[in-house]
Parts: C-alpha cells; sequence; structure tokens
C-alpha cells in the first residue's frame, strides 16, 4: 500500500464517528434519490411503450349520431394538424347479462371490422377478433370478467340478442368495454340511439393546449354541438401513472434535504478534521507530501465512507421500491419493472462528484498551509471568541457549568452552525412527516365519508356469474323504505340520509362511473368541498377533480349520463374531494334519477345519534328493528383505511428516521470534537470541584441554543415545505385539495415540535457528554 493509502486509512479508522456520519447521510440520500428517480422513470414507461406499439389515438371524440352522418366525420380527417384518423366507428352504451347473473353495469360497446393498425390499435390478449355476428371482443379493463366462450345477453334490447366472448383485448388510450363487427351494431342500438367514434393523431399533442386545439380543428367544419364528448390521451396517462406519481414530490423534498444535509456534514467533517489535524499536515508536508496529495488524502477520507454510504443507499432504494412498483407491473403487458441502470449510475455518480468537490473545497485550506506554520500552530484554538458571551453569562443567575455550557456555541461559531444546520434539516423532516401524516388522515377521512355515528351499509350488488351448486337465484335485498322508516323511528336517531349508488356512462369516456344519489341533507357527512356548493335541488350534482378534467367541463356546466332507462342531465355545482374510483363519481340528489332509475336498491343509511345517546345501545335497539329487513347497522363510517397511505407513512417515517439520525450523529461528531478540544480545560473544571452530573450538565447546555434556535427556523420551514409537496402530490394524482387537508398544524402542535430541535440536539450530545464525565481528572490534565 502506498503512503498516501496509508494516511487515508489512518484516517478513517481514527475518526469512527466522523465516517459514520458521512456513510449514514450519503445512504440517506442516495435511497430517496434512487427512489424517486426510479419512479419517475418507471410511473410513464409501461404506459409509453405501449402507446408508441399501439399508436394510440391523442383524441377519442364521441358525436351525437342523430346530429351529424358518417360522411361528415371522415371529412374531419383530412382538418389541419391531423397526422391519422380511424372511424367512424358505430357506438352504443348497453347493459349486459352475463351468465347466470343479474343485468351488470353499463358498457360502451364499439363496432370495428378489425384490431386496426394506424391508430388505437386493439392488442388481443387471448383469443381471437370478432369476424362474425354474434361474437364480442371484452376489453380487459371490463367490468365484465373477460371469460372465453361466455355468453352475454343484453335483455333491455329488442330481440334479447346475446353474443359469445372470442376474445379479450386493450386498447391503450381505453377507447371501448367492448368491440363486435359493425354488422352486429344495429342489434345493439335502441332506435334514435348510439353515436359515432373518431379516433386521431396529430402531428402535435404533447400538451394539453394542442390536444384542444387538434379537437377544435377537427369540430370546426361540423355542425355545432355534434360532440358529446372526448377523452385525451394526456388524461389516460396520467390516470396510468396515478399509483406511482404521487410518491415523486415527496421523494424529491427528502431527496433534496439528503443531499443538501449530505454536502454540509462532509464539509463539516473535513474542515473540522483539517482544523484539529494541522499538525499532523504539518508533519505529512514535513516528511515529503505534496500539498496536492494532502489535499487527496483527506477528499479519499470522505469518499471511502459516502461510497459504501451510497452502496447501501442503492440497495435501500431498490428494496423501498419493490412494494411501490409492485402494482405498476403487468398493467400494460409489461415484464417486471425495475429501478433503471442509468438512474443507479446517474446517482452514483452525482452523490460521489459532490461529495468529492465538497471535501476539495474543506481541503483546499490543507494544501495552502505552510509546512513551519502548520507544525508551529498546532492543534491551537482561537482564543477570541465568545469572550463577550462568556462575560454576558457570568452575570446571568445560573449555576457555573450551565453558564460555561451556554457560551460554547459562541466560541466555535462555525462549529456551532454546522452542528444547527443538521438540527434544522432534522426539524423540518419531522416537521413534514407530522403535516403529511395528518394530511393524509383528511384525504382518507373524505375518502371514506365517516362523519356518521352509525351507518347500514347498503347489500352487495348482484353482480357476476353465479357459482354451481343449489340455492337461490337471488338473494333478497333489504327495503330502502323499510330501512328508512326504522331508522327515523328509533329513539336517539338525530340527522340522517340514505345514499344509493348506480352506474352509468358518459359520452366520450369509457367505462362506468358511479353515481351516489341522496335522500336527506348529505352536507354533514363527511364531503369535502374543493370549490363551489353541495347539492340543494334535483338536476343538481357535485362531481370530484378527475372527473372535471377528464370530461373536460368546469363548474356550471352540464354532462349527461347515459345507461340508465333514460338519459339524465345534471349541471355541475361544486368540486369534492373524493379519490374513489379514481375520482370518477357524480354525486346528486336521488329525485334526479326517479325516471331514469326508480328502483335504487343498493342504498346505505348514515345517521347522526342525538347528544347523550350511547353509541352501542343505539346499534343493539337497531339492529332488532332491522333484522326482519335482513339488514344490519354498525358502528363508526367506512374503512378509511388504504395500501397506499400506509406505504406513504412508511416510507416519510423511514426516510424521516434516517434524517434525524444523520442530524443526531452530526452532533454527536460537533460536540465530540469540541470536548476532545477542551479535555484540558474540563480537566481544571474537575480539579476545582465540578461534579460528573455538572460536567453532563454543561455539555448538553452547550447544545441548548443552537438546539433551539434550529428547531424555531425549522418548524416553519418544515411548514412551508409540506405546503408546496401536499399540492404537487395532488396534482400528481389529478386531485385539487382544500385548504382543510393543508392547513393541518395548529398552534398546540407547533411548540412540541419547536423543541424537536432540542430533543434533536440532547440526542446527539448525551455520549459525548457521558464520555467527559466518565475522563478522569488526572489524565484529563496530562492531555495537551
Amino acid at each position: 500500500m502506498s503512503a498516501l493509502g496509508k494516511v487515508v486509512r489512518s484516517g478513517v479508522g481514527r475518526r469512527r464517528v466522523q465516517t459514520l456520519v458521512i456513510g449514514l447521510a450519503t445512504m440517506m440520500a442516495v435511497a430517496a434519490s434512487v427512489l424517486g428517480g426510479s419512479l419517475l422513470v418507471v410511473s410513464g414507461a409501461p404506459f409509453d411503450a405501449a402507446f408508441a406499439k399501439q399508436h394510440g389515438a391523442h383524441l377519442s371524440v364521441q358525436f351525437d349520431a342523430g346530429k351529424v352522418s358518417a360522411g361528415q366525420l371522415s371529412k374531419s380527417k383530412n382538418a389541419e394538424g391531423v397526422s391519422s384518423a380511424a372511424g367512424p366507428f358505430r357506438t352504443a352504451t348497453v347493459t349486459p347479462r352475463s351468465d347466470g347473473a343479474v343485468p351488470g353495469w353499463p358498457m360502451t360497446v364499439v363496432g370495428r371490422g378489425d384490431p386496426g393498425r394506424d391508430v388505437d390499435e386493439v392488442a388481443l390478449l387471448d383469443g381471437r377478433w370478432a369476424t362474425r355476428s354474434g361474437e364480442i371482443v371484452l376489453s380487459a379493463n371490463s367490468s365484465l370478467i373477460p371469460t372465453m366462450g361466455m355468453k352475454i345477453a343484453f335483455p333491455g334490447l329488442s330481440g334479447g340478442p346475446a353474443l359469445t366472448v372470442v376474445g379479450v383485448a386493450r386498447s391503450v388510450t381505453q377507447t371501448a368495454d367492448a368491440w363486435v363487427l359493425p354488422s352486429q351494431m344495429p342489434a345493439l342500438t335502441v332506435p334514435g340511439g348510439g353515436g359515432h367514434q373518431m379516433l386521431y393523431r396529430f402531428t402535435d399533442a404533447g400538451t394539453a393546449a394542442q390536444i384542444t386545439a387538434g379537437g377544435k380543428a377537427v369540430t370546426a367544419s361540423l355542425p355545432p354541438g355534434t360532440a358529446v364528448g372526448e377523452q385525451s390521451w394526456l388524461t389516460v396517462k396520467k390516470t396510468a401513472e396515478r399509483d406511482t406519481a404521487l410518491y415523486v414530490p415527496f421523494l424529491m423534498a427528502f431527496g433534496a434535504l439528503g443531499l443538501v444535509m449530505s454536502v454540509l456534514i462532509v464539509g463539516n467533517v473535513v474542515a473540522s478534521a483539517v482544523g484539529t489535524g494541522t499538525r499532523r499536515i504539518g508533519i505529512l508536508k514535513a516528511v515529503g507530501f505534496t500539498p496536492a496529495q494532502v489535499v487527496r488524502a483527506y477528499v479519499g477520507q470522505a469518499l471511502i465512507p459516502a461510497a459504501a454510504g451510497t452502496a447501501l443507499g442503492v440497495l435501500a432504494g431498490h428494496l423501498l421500491a419493490v412494494p411501490v412498483l409492485a402494482e405498476t407491473e403487468e398493467v400494460y403487458g409489461t415484464s417486471s419493472l425495475g429501478v433503471a441502470p442509468w438512474v443507479d449510475l446517474t446517482v452514483i455518480a452525482g452523490v460521489l462528484g459532490l461529495v468529492a468537490a465538497t471535501a476539495w473545497a474543506s481541503a483546499w485550506r490543507a494544501g495552502r498551509l505552510r509546512t513551519v506554520d502548520a507544525l508551529a500552530v498546532g492543534r491551537t484554538a482561537s482564543a477570541g471568541h465568545g469572550r463577550w458571551a462568556a462575560r454576558l453569562a457570568g452575570r446571568l443567575p445560573l449555576p457555573q457549568p450551565l453558564a460555561l455550557g451556554l457560551v460554547r456555541p459562541f466560541a466555535r461559531p462555525a462549529r456551532a452552525l454546522a452542528m444547527g444546520t443538521a438540527i434544522l434539516f432534522g426539524t423540518v423532516a419531522v416537521t413534514f412527516t407530522v403535516g403529511m401524516g395528518a394530511s393524509l388522515g383528511q384525504v382518507m377521512k373524505a375518502k371514506a365519508h365517516d362523519a356518521a355515528d352509525v351507518v347500514v351499509p347498503a347489500p352487495l350488488p348482484d353482480f357476476g356469474p353465479q357459482g354451481p351448486g343449489p340455492g337461490p337465484e337471488k338473494q333478497a335485498k333489504a327495503d330502502p323504505a323499510a330501512v328508512a322508516a326504522a331508522v327515523e323511528a328509533a329513539a336517539g336517531t338525530g340527522k340522517y340520509y340514505s345514499a344509493a349508488t348506480v352506474r352509468a356512462t358518459v359520452s366520450g369516456l369509457t367505462g362506468t362511473i358511479d353515481v351516489i344519489a341522496f335522500t336527506g341533507d348529505a352536507s354533514w357527512g363527511g364531503y369535502t368541498m374543493v370549490s363551489g356548493r353541495w347539492i340543494d335541488r334535483p338536476g343538481e350534482a357535485v362531481v370530484p377533480t378527475p372527473f372535471l378534467t377528464a370530461t373536460g367541463t368546469r363548474i356550471g356546466d352540464t354532462v349527461t349520463l347515459h345507461g340508465l332507462a333514460e338519459p339524465v342531465t345534471v349541471r355541475l355545482v361544486g368540486e369534492v374531494l373524493d379519490p374513489r374510483n379514481d375520482g370518477m363519481q357524480v354525486f346528486t340528489d336521488a329525485s334526479t334519477l326517479t325516471a331514469a332509475h326508480p328502483d335504487l336498491t343498493e342504498t346505505s343509511h348514515h345517521i347522526a345519534i342525538t347528544p347523550g345517546t350511547g353509541t352501542a345501545e343505539y346499534v343493539d335497539a337497531l339492529n332488532k328493528d332491522l333484522a326482519p329487513q335482513g339488514a344490519t347497522a354498525r358502528v363508526g363510517g367506512l374503512d378509511a383505511g388504504g395500501d397506499m397511505v400506509v406505504t406513504l407513512n412508511a416510507l416519510s417515517a423511514i426516510l424521516t428516521l434516517m434524517l434525524v439520525a444523520v442530524a443526531a450523529l452530526g452532533v454527536l461528531n460537533g460536540v465530540l470534537l469540541d470536548t476532545r478540544e477542551r479535555v484540558r480545560e474540563i480537566g481544571v473544571h474537575k480539579a476545582l470541584g465540578m461534579t460528573p452530573r455538572q460536567t453532563v450538565a454543561m455539555v448538553l447546555t452547550s447544545v441548548v441554543v443552537t438546539g433551539l434556535v434550529a428547531g424555531a427556523l425549522g418548524v416553519p420551514l418544515g411548514v412551508a415545505l409540506h405546503g408546496w409537496v401536499l399540492p404537487a402530490m395532488g396534482d400528481s394524482v389529478g386531485l385539487r385539495l382544500p385548504g382543510s387537508v393543508i392547513a393541518v398544524y395548529h398552534g398546540a402542535e407547533l411548540l412540541p415540535l419547536t423543541l424537536g430541535g432540542l430533543l434533536i440536539a440532547t440526542l446527539g450530545a448525551l455520549l459525548p457528554a457521558g464520555w467527559a464525565a466518565r475522563a478522569r481528572t488526572a489524565t484529563a490534565l496530562r492531555t495537551e
């Protein structure tokens, strides 16, 4: 081993605490960066690959067949900006009945003679394409469970046509729930109903503005009002990336905190090593080391633990990515997803380069020191710092050990600043994590709508194939009116409302949406408004943000619901926070659906009991009244759990603990250096009568001012970080978050969070304080 290598190895072995601090800080930064970068890449990769392979449609438009002809639509293919187009295809919204099941949910069927090629090539996953009437190809995303050979009937249509499933396919831009031959469409279309579908690809379609411009261009030559719905590929892409994109803003925040802390800690450790090893530097130069070799020695001492931390960070990033990427696999027929190698290489090169540059800048002073000056100065510290603070502390009515501890940050301001910065970032991370947990709790509360004290859940829908064996054809369901009468008559009932769920479709969107129809005032039921107002009359509706985005509507517009006994038009009066069913929901009054769906059987009842009424006693009494109806009441609202929330909270807790540990180790490093420099001074104090307990108090007090100041600054910065990251996370999943979700910090919580900086400082100073208390007086006095 070369002489330079021996110096580097000796330095790493001698500074075990500093080595651990650098390694842990680097590991945390790398883990968060690898995970965040991987999710950023992976979130869009499966969709982008499938979209390119299948020549996905940039825009699919649904037209009213009664207002525009197929010939007129064919001319739109020549509109400015259109590179290719497919259609027009006849469409119909039908309600299927699969083998042995009651009628299911509405679905959009499109007539196509083949899977296509240039625009929206439908990928066959199983079976074949329909080749004659009586055959149907189901989408893999259909509400029906696709089974080859399954019979699907349409009892609501004239003649009751029945089709056989011959294939399972997927459209990357979700243009239909099922496909049949064009010759089959007349049997699936009610007189005067149905529509046309056109699929377009544009020369420029990378932004929402370009898609909007393309949509205007293709409809410019058509009669006004003919387009009744449209769907952009950007909306589908955002939905596909939703699960992984949610994590990116919060991981970017933790990665940035980790990187900045790594730079600060590496710079502080190397600068401290240079400052405390001046005599050693002089000796190295005296024996022939050049200035460049001295600098490289200190850079190497930082790079070795940083390299080890980087390796562990890459491993941790891969392990943390497993639960996050698990649900993304096979969504578009892709193989197992993993961290892209170039992400690893970029993070490794970036972090190690940053460490090397920081260490080099801090060690540059060592290379410029003159040999004679280094040998003469040695480890002597500047004696002029902090004298004014010492004089001021001497006048305070405090015990002498506490006064001595309070002045230490002013004696070593640079070191105190480095420790304070580490504590600051630890406090920022803790504050952010506490706020994020509270905000996610608010989102889950809005998702569950659990404001009710007692709930009578809706019966499970009769949907899907029935299992073999004897049994009733259909289980009897509770009569909603009878349940409501029992609730109203029960002693202790306060406010209550019922909610019935049906499925419908909206022109331009593939798949079904949930329509929740309320009887009674549901405004108190935990529905968090983002904008607008709650419904107060029939014909009005509120919807989540993703619905507005997918349909291109806004508050004040009208939408028409299909797939019911007759179309229902509602006016949008409010935007509600509700991430269920990807935000594809419409909330309205039950009377709005009276004509289109008079038999609302899948109904839940939500009850707020009167003050002074025992919840358990109320539920027991109500269940006795509900027993003849076959319904059961239970305590509390709907389940508010979610795997994504658990994963987010777990990730944030792990990364926060790592940041706090790094901050505490940064304090430990600074206090340890300080106590080693002051070992003779501590020996003098002990010789004059200072007890071990007073020594511990003196060392711990030396970080009190630093911890309090860092905590006081870290809390507002953590609140500000939370205010930036949470809206970005909401935007990544297409949700606008109301103020109640963002403003989750309260005065009673901020004070403990501020004291968290003091706690981190104290934890970091405990070990050096114990070491100073145990040091023997004679040994300390002999130390130079």
